[in-house]
């Protein structure tokens, strides 16, 4: 297999429900481009993300500091993101892993050969989630699987709101059908979402 071009991998578990609830509301992240500069004696890294956003177009210049560059890309866009969707807030990183799949590269040195950036983040109640991104770029790989965390987290809790009004909008109108239904997809959801404080309200007016 060729690896011109990078190949990012989420977590099956309650994506295909999210997208389908959120439907063309689905916030989809990229980074355009990144800037980075770290200090080797202090292993202090530092990021300027410019990332587009489905619907929105260009999103605001991010920067962000912290130690290796998974941790700065990550504080760069918490900047951003992290006050409308506080879930992302209480997300942490458990692995960090670079795996170089060799005898993928091209050239005779062999320093080009794909690197699998495997990132596994916990949520709140514990639960682990792992994206990979492969690629001839560390930093590139790197920078794809810590936006496609952040892309999935705030997209479960918007789902989960989403879901949450669909209910109660059913209730009103005395729709035992989708009542059902949505009490069941909030269940599935919420296991695909961290701590947020807008969470823990909707999941105590559940039955």
């Amino acid at each position: 297999m060729r690896y011109s071009e990078s190949v990012t991998r989420r977590p099956h578990a309650n994506l295909e429900l999210i997208k389908r609830v959120l439907g063309n509301d689905f916030l989809e992240l990229a980074i355009h481009r990144l800037t980075l500069a770290e200090k080797l004696d202090s292993e202090v890294c530092s990021v300027v993300v410019e990332a587009t956003q489905s619907g929105n177009g260009q999103a605001p210049v991010m920067e962000g500091e912290g130690c290796g560059i998974a941790d700065a890309i990550y504080t760069a866009l918490l900047s951003r993101y992290g006050t409308e969707y506080q879930s992302l807030q209480s997300i942490s990183f458990t692995s960090f892993r670079v795996n170089a799949r060799l005898g993928s590269e091209s050239s005779h040195a062999g320093l080009d050969a794909v690197a699998e950036v495997e990132l596994v983040v916990q949520n709140s109640e514990g639960s682990l989630f792992t994206f990979t991104d492969a690629s001839r770029s560390i930093t590139s790989s790197t920078a794809r699987a810590v936006i496609a965390a952040i892309e999935y987290f705030l997209n479960a809790e918007r789902a989960f709101i989403t879901l949450y009004r669909s209910l109660k909008d059913a209730q009103a109108r005395n729709r035992e059908d989708l009542v059902t239904r949505y009490t069941r997809e909030l269940a599935e959801v919420v296991k695909s979402t961290s701590y947020a404080e807008v969470i823990e309200n909707i999941k105590k007016d559940l039955p």
